[in-house]
């Protein structure tokens, strides 16, 4: 199989390497974060609330701003950024956070403005560029992918009875939003579905797709990609275009790092035509964009 290697997109400067990265992810607009704490959380334990940093990379330039963040309540935090320059961080798990304060958002001085609550067995938490919070569960969940306002009001969810179910979602293995359009890729059948909540009488369009088990997808035009899979297909770049009804493959390769290593323990983010990939230890992101690749 051929070989596609990812390109370097941000790094984490070195002054900050010496504390814990808790959470990183690129944003709408295409900026690096990295959510940074002084150790990191104990195994089996609570941390209190803590004081954390997020240290973000905006692209082109790579200009460093710097945003404390006061009274962080989760271990394992989600994370991303509001369009107003604030900041969402999120639990993935309930058990501790049962008084609606699973969700903190930020204001852009890092002060907490509001909290609530999204539900367990969260897989993904990604803001779109009018700032709705998308929020896609492991299976422990069956809420499947909901729509948050950044005040915690649902705006809208997969499970609704509007034309918006998606068949067969027990678990959302990947998530990519762009614009306020988001796309998935979900367990058990892994049809790729097209969400648009604000569109009349089909929010949804679901095509049939034989690629499993991705963990990230992006979407160009008519031209799509599937990144990941089961087993030695943990690696895979899998290519394809869209029809009506279905994803029809086209190549296949195996994504590498940008030095040509193969990646271990990884982070993914999709977004738009980009699926951006960070390697342990979680100090830089590499990206894929399908816009800027030949088609197969």
């Amino acid at each position: 199989m051929q070989q596609t290697a990812l390109v370097p997109y941000a790094r984490l400067p070195r002054a900050h390497h010496d504390r814990h990265v808790l959470a990183s992810t690129v944003d709408a607009f295409g900026t690096a974060h990295w959510l940074l704490a002084e150790q990191a959380p104990r195994p089996g334990g609570d941390l209190p609330p803590f004081d954390a940093q997020v240290v973000s990379v905006h692209p082109g330039g790579g200009a460093v701003e710097l945003t404390d963040l006061s009274a962080v309540r989760a271990r394992r935090p989600r994370l991303d950024r509001l369009p107003d320059g604030g900041f969402v961080a999120a639990a993935a798990r309930t058990r501790r956070y049962e008084d609606g304060n699973q969700v903190q958002v930020f204001d852009p001085l890092g002060r907490e403005t509001s909290s609530f609550s999204v539900g367990d067995a969260i897989e993904h938490l990604l803001v779109d560029e009018a700032g709705h919070i998308w929020v896609g569960h492991f299976d422990e969940n069956p809420a499947g992918i909901r729509r948050w306002s950044a005040g915690g009001a649902l705006t809208w969810a997969s499970d609704a009875s509007d034309g918006a179910r998606i068949p067969g979602l027990f678990d959302c293995y990947a998530l990519n939003v762009s614009g306020t359009t988001a796309w998935a890729c979900t367990y058990t059948d892994f049809p790729l579905s097209e969400i648009r909540p604000d569109r009349p009488h089909r929010p949804v369009t679901v095509r049939a797709n034989r690629v499993r088990g991705a963990k990230a997808v992006a979407v160009h035009g008519n031209r799509v990609a599937f990144y990941g899979g089961y087993g030695e297909e943990q690696d895979r770049l899998a290519l394809g275009e869209l029809t009506e009804t279905s994803v029809e493959p086209t190549d296949a390769a195996l994504l590498t790092l940008p030095d040509g290593a193969i990646p271990g323990r990884r982070r993914v983010v999709g977004r738009g035509s980009r699926i951006y990939v960070q390697a342990e230890p979680f100090t830089a992101w590499g990206v894929f964009d399908l816009g800027s690749s030949s088609p197969a």
